[in-house]
């Protein structure tokens, strides 16, 4: 039990410090905020609501997993290593395309929603 304690604790403590030093990250989180009501308003089930919204989780997700490897890089050295910029490059990478996912999704549910109105 003090195992899951302690997880749940590391967790709170990185989203935490996502949340006071990552500018992202918080846009990310004003972007939850907002999505949840419009994805309600435009959702005709369940299974869409989580489509919508669990993208724009999976980006946090997302950013949080870019933040940890950048952070990692940082602490190995300031210095310039190729290695270093391909993890970085990647991780910016993995963002860009939870960002083109969720972009996919809420166009194709937005698209979908103004078709039936027309």
């Amino acid at each position: 039990m003090l195992r899951i304690l302690n997880a749940f604790r590391n967790s709170r403590d990185g989203l935490l410090y996502a949340a006071r030093h990552e500018t992202a990250f918080r846009q990310e989180v004003v972007l939850l905020v907002l999505a949840v009501p419009v994805a309600w308003f435009l959702a005709d089930n369940v299974a869409v609501f989580l489509a919508l919204t669990g993208s724009i989780v999976f980006l946090m997700i997302v950013e949080l997993l870019n933040t940890g490897i950048e952070a990692v890089c940082d602490g190995l050295s300031r210095d310039f290593m190729r290695e270093i910029k391909i993890a970085k490059d990647c991780g910016s990478a993995a963002v860009f395309l939870s960002i083109f996912l969720a972009g996919v999704i809420w166009l194709s549910v937005i698209a979908e929603k103004a078709r039936d109105y027309w």
